[in-house]
Protein backbone atom coordinates (compact mmCIF):
# COMPACT_ATOMS: atom_id res chain seq x y z
CA UNK A 1 0.00 0.00 0.00
CA UNK A 2 2.62 2.54 1.08
CA UNK A 3 4.99 1.56 -1.72
CA UNK A 4 2.72 3.05 -4.37
CA UNK A 5 0.94 5.78 -2.38
CA UNK A 6 4.27 7.29 -1.26
CA UNK A 7 6.11 6.64 -4.54
CA UNK A 8 8.77 4.55 -2.78
CA UNK A 9 12.00 3.84 -4.64
CA UNK A 10 14.57 1.33 -3.38
CA UNK A 11 18.10 1.28 -4.78
CA UNK A 12 21.47 -0.22 -3.97
CA UNK A 13 22.13 -3.57 -2.37
CA UNK A 14 20.57 -5.65 0.39
CA UNK A 15 22.58 -4.21 3.27
CA UNK A 16 21.70 -1.77 6.01
CA UNK A 17 18.76 0.44 5.00
CA UNK A 18 19.25 4.20 4.82
CA UNK A 19 16.07 6.21 4.33
CA UNK A 20 16.05 9.76 2.94
CA UNK A 21 13.07 12.02 3.65
CA UNK A 22 12.55 15.41 1.97
CA UNK A 23 11.42 18.78 3.30
CA UNK A 24 8.37 20.97 2.69
CA UNK A 25 7.46 21.70 -0.92
CA UNK A 26 10.06 19.25 -2.18
CA UNK A 27 10.23 15.61 -3.23
CA UNK A 28 12.73 12.78 -3.19
CA UNK A 29 14.36 14.42 -6.23
CA UNK A 30 16.05 16.82 -3.82
CA UNK A 31 18.28 13.93 -2.66
CA UNK A 32 19.64 13.16 -6.13
CA UNK A 33 23.09 14.60 -5.33
CA UNK A 34 23.37 12.77 -2.01
CA UNK A 35 21.59 9.41 -2.05
CA UNK A 36 23.59 7.77 -4.90
CA UNK A 37 26.77 8.07 -2.80
CA UNK A 38 25.34 5.43 -0.45
CA UNK A 39 24.06 2.90 -2.98
CA UNK A 40 27.23 0.77 -3.00
CA UNK A 41 27.08 0.09 0.73
CA UNK A 42 23.44 0.51 1.73
CA UNK A 43 19.89 -0.26 0.74
CA UNK A 44 18.77 3.26 -0.17
CA UNK A 45 15.09 4.10 0.32
CA UNK A 46 13.52 7.26 -1.12
CA UNK A 47 9.88 8.32 -0.94
CA UNK A 48 7.51 11.28 -1.28
CA UNK A 49 5.29 12.56 1.49
CA UNK A 50 1.62 12.50 0.54
CA UNK A 51 0.96 15.62 -1.52
CA UNK A 52 4.50 15.80 -2.92
CA UNK A 53 6.25 14.45 -5.98
CA UNK A 54 4.74 11.27 -7.36
CA UNK A 55 2.66 10.45 -4.28
CA UNK A 56 -1.03 9.56 -4.46
CA UNK A 57 -2.85 12.83 -3.79
CA UNK A 58 -6.10 10.99 -3.15
CA UNK A 59 -4.53 9.51 0.01
CA UNK A 60 -4.38 12.96 1.62
CA UNK A 61 -6.52 13.49 4.70
CA UNK A 62 -6.82 16.84 6.45
CA UNK A 63 -7.52 15.13 9.76
CA UNK A 64 -4.57 12.73 9.55
CA UNK A 65 -2.06 15.31 8.37
CA UNK A 66 -3.06 18.07 10.76
CA UNK A 67 -0.21 16.72 12.89
CA UNK A 68 3.29 15.60 11.93
CA UNK A 69 2.40 12.30 13.58
CA UNK A 70 0.41 11.44 10.45
CA UNK A 71 3.60 11.67 8.39
CA UNK A 72 5.53 9.73 11.04
CA UNK A 73 3.01 6.90 10.79
CA UNK A 74 3.46 6.88 7.01
CA UNK A 75 7.22 6.54 7.49
CA UNK A 76 6.72 3.62 9.86
CA UNK A 77 4.29 2.07 7.39
CA UNK A 78 6.89 2.25 4.63
CA UNK A 79 9.52 0.60 6.83
CA UNK A 80 7.08 -2.12 7.89
CA UNK A 81 6.05 -2.82 4.31
CA UNK A 82 9.71 -3.15 3.31
CA UNK A 83 10.40 -5.26 6.42
CA UNK A 84 13.06 -2.81 7.57
CA UNK A 85 14.25 -2.53 11.16
CA UNK A 86 17.21 -0.61 12.59
CA UNK A 87 17.12 1.87 9.72
CA UNK A 88 19.40 4.83 9.30
CA UNK A 89 17.12 7.82 8.80
CA UNK A 90 18.18 11.04 7.09
CA UNK A 91 15.57 13.77 7.32
CA UNK A 92 15.77 17.29 5.93
CA UNK A 93 13.96 20.19 7.58
CA UNK A 94 10.44 19.15 8.66
CA UNK A 95 11.30 15.51 7.98
CA UNK A 96 13.81 15.72 10.82
CA UNK A 97 10.91 16.06 13.26
CA UNK A 98 8.92 13.42 11.40
CA UNK A 99 11.85 11.05 12.00
CA UNK A 100 12.03 12.08 15.65
CA UNK A 101 8.33 11.32 16.13
CA UNK A 102 8.61 8.00 14.30
CA UNK A 103 11.54 6.95 16.49
CA UNK A 104 9.51 7.80 19.59
CA UNK A 105 6.58 5.73 18.33
CA UNK A 106 8.73 2.77 17.27
CA UNK A 107 12.31 2.88 18.62
CA UNK A 108 13.17 -0.53 17.17
CA UNK A 109 12.61 0.80 13.66
CA UNK A 110 15.69 3.01 13.79
CA UNK A 111 19.37 2.57 14.51
CA UNK A 112 20.46 6.16 13.86
CA UNK A 113 18.87 9.52 13.07
CA UNK A 114 20.54 12.19 10.93
CA UNK A 115 18.71 15.50 11.17
CA UNK A 116 19.54 18.12 8.54
CA UNK A 117 18.38 21.61 9.50
CA UNK A 118 15.91 20.43 12.16
CA UNK A 119 13.49 22.66 14.04
CA UNK A 120 11.10 21.42 16.74
CA UNK A 121 9.34 24.81 16.82
CA UNK A 122 9.65 27.72 14.43
CA UNK A 123 7.86 30.16 16.70
CA UNK A 124 9.83 32.08 19.31
CA UNK A 125 8.85 31.39 22.89
CA UNK A 126 9.98 32.45 26.34
CA UNK A 127 13.55 31.23 26.66
CA UNK A 128 13.49 29.79 23.15
CA UNK A 129 14.52 31.37 19.84
CA UNK A 130 12.83 29.53 16.99
CA UNK A 131 13.47 32.24 14.43
CA UNK A 132 9.98 33.69 13.92
CA UNK A 133 7.58 35.84 15.90
CA UNK A 134 3.88 34.93 15.88
CA UNK A 135 3.06 37.85 13.60
CA UNK A 136 5.72 36.73 11.11
CA UNK A 137 4.32 33.18 11.02
CA UNK A 138 0.79 34.47 10.50
CA UNK A 139 1.99 36.77 7.74
CA UNK A 140 3.81 33.91 5.99
CA UNK A 141 0.78 31.64 6.17
CA UNK A 142 -1.62 34.37 5.01
CA UNK A 143 0.71 35.14 2.10
CA UNK A 144 0.79 31.46 1.12
CA UNK A 145 -3.01 31.22 1.38
CA UNK A 146 -3.61 34.25 -0.83
CA UNK A 147 -0.78 34.00 -3.35
CA UNK A 148 1.00 30.62 -3.58
CA UNK A 149 3.04 31.58 -6.64
CA UNK A 150 4.15 34.86 -5.11
CA UNK A 151 4.99 33.08 -1.86
CA UNK A 152 7.14 30.57 -3.76
CA UNK A 153 9.05 33.30 -5.60
CA UNK A 154 9.60 35.25 -2.40
CA UNK A 155 10.49 32.40 -0.04
CA UNK A 156 12.67 30.14 -2.21
CA UNK A 157 15.71 32.50 -2.22
CA UNK A 158 15.33 33.07 1.53
CA UNK A 159 15.19 29.35 2.27
CA UNK A 160 18.06 28.32 0.01
CA UNK A 161 20.33 31.31 0.67
CA UNK A 162 23.47 31.26 -1.50
CA UNK A 163 22.39 34.28 -3.54
CA UNK A 164 25.39 33.78 -5.81
CA UNK A 165 23.83 30.52 -7.03
CA UNK A 166 20.28 31.48 -8.03
CA UNK A 167 19.71 28.21 -9.90
CA UNK A 168 19.08 26.45 -6.58
CA UNK A 169 16.44 28.96 -5.54
CA UNK A 170 14.85 28.58 -8.97
CA UNK A 171 14.69 24.82 -8.51
CA UNK A 172 13.09 25.12 -5.09
CA UNK A 173 10.60 27.68 -6.41
CA UNK A 174 9.63 25.34 -9.24
CA UNK A 175 9.26 22.49 -6.77
CA UNK A 176 6.94 24.60 -4.63
CA UNK A 177 4.88 25.49 -7.69
CA UNK A 178 4.47 21.83 -8.66
CA UNK A 179 3.03 20.88 -5.27
CA UNK A 180 -0.71 20.67 -4.83
CA UNK A 181 -1.53 24.18 -3.50
CA UNK A 182 -4.28 23.12 -1.09
CA UNK A 183 -2.14 20.39 0.45
CA UNK A 184 0.91 22.67 0.55
CA UNK A 185 -1.02 25.34 2.44
CA UNK A 186 -2.27 22.84 4.99
CA UNK A 187 1.17 21.22 5.37
CA UNK A 188 2.77 24.63 5.91
CA UNK A 189 0.29 25.46 8.65
CA UNK A 190 0.95 22.09 10.30
CA UNK A 191 4.71 22.71 10.19
CA UNK A 192 4.84 26.31 11.34
CA UNK A 193 2.40 25.84 14.22
CA UNK A 194 3.90 22.58 15.52
CA UNK A 195 5.76 22.30 18.80
CA UNK A 196 7.82 19.12 19.10
CA UNK A 197 10.32 20.32 21.68
CA UNK A 198 9.16 17.83 24.32
CA UNK A 199 9.58 14.94 21.88
CA UNK A 200 13.34 15.47 21.63
CA UNK A 201 13.87 14.14 25.16
CA UNK A 202 12.18 10.87 24.15
CA UNK A 203 14.66 10.03 21.39
CA UNK A 204 16.86 7.11 22.40
CA UNK A 205 18.98 6.42 19.32
CA UNK A 206 22.31 7.87 18.21
CA UNK A 207 21.59 11.13 16.44
CA UNK A 208 23.58 13.53 14.29
CA UNK A 209 22.39 17.13 14.01
CA UNK A 210 23.71 18.84 10.87
CA UNK A 211 23.40 22.60 11.16
CA UNK A 212 24.08 25.08 8.36
CA UNK A 213 25.45 28.57 8.85
CA UNK A 214 23.22 31.57 8.06
CA UNK A 215 20.11 29.40 8.01
CA UNK A 216 17.17 31.82 8.22
CA UNK A 217 14.63 29.00 8.60
CA UNK A 218 16.35 26.96 11.31
CA UNK A 219 19.05 29.15 12.88
CA UNK A 220 22.02 27.87 14.86
CA UNK A 221 20.24 28.47 18.17
CA UNK A 222 17.66 25.89 17.11
CA UNK A 223 20.27 23.33 16.10
CA UNK A 224 21.94 23.78 19.48
CA UNK A 225 18.58 23.30 21.22
CA UNK A 226 17.95 20.04 19.35
CA UNK A 227 21.43 18.80 20.18
CA UNK A 228 21.09 19.70 23.86
CA UNK A 229 17.75 17.92 24.23
CA UNK A 230 18.55 14.67 22.40
CA UNK A 231 20.88 13.09 24.91
CA UNK A 232 22.57 10.65 22.49
CA UNK A 233 23.31 13.32 19.89
CA UNK A 234 26.23 15.13 18.40
CA UNK A 235 26.13 18.28 16.30
CA UNK A 236 28.22 19.42 13.34
CA UNK A 237 28.16 23.03 12.19
CA UNK A 238 28.58 22.76 8.44
CA UNK A 239 30.47 25.22 6.28
CA UNK A 240 27.37 25.19 4.07
CA UNK A 241 25.01 28.14 4.32
CA UNK A 242 21.25 28.39 3.92
CA UNK A 243 18.69 25.68 4.58
CA UNK A 244 19.22 23.23 1.73
CA UNK A 245 22.71 21.67 1.84
CA UNK A 246 21.40 18.65 -0.08
CA UNK A 247 21.27 21.05 -3.05
CA UNK A 248 24.01 23.55 -2.31
CA UNK A 249 26.67 21.46 -0.53
CA UNK A 250 26.03 17.77 -1.20
CA UNK A 251 29.69 16.77 -0.95
CA UNK A 252 29.98 18.13 2.59
CA UNK A 253 26.70 16.53 3.56
CA UNK A 254 27.81 13.15 2.23
CA UNK A 255 31.15 13.43 4.01
CA UNK A 256 29.62 14.22 7.41
CA UNK A 257 26.97 11.50 7.13
CA UNK A 258 29.59 8.89 6.23
CA UNK A 259 31.85 10.07 9.05
CA UNK A 260 29.02 9.66 11.55
CA UNK A 261 28.12 6.22 10.25
CA UNK A 262 31.73 5.07 10.32
CA UNK A 263 32.57 6.01 13.90
CA UNK A 264 29.33 5.65 15.82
Amino acid sequence: MFFERNNVNVRGGDGQAIVFAHGFGCSQVMWRYVAPAFEDDYRVVLFDHIGAGGSDLSAYSIDKYSSLTGYANDLLGILSELEIKNAIFVGHSVSSMIGVLASCLSPEAFKKLILVGPSPRYLNDEGYVGGFDKSEIEELLDFLDSNPLGWSSHMAPIIVGNADRPEHADELKNSFCQADPQIARHFARTIFTADNRADLERVNVDTLVLQCRDDLIAPETVGNFVHQHIHKSQMVLLEATGHCPNLTAPEELIREIKRFLAVS
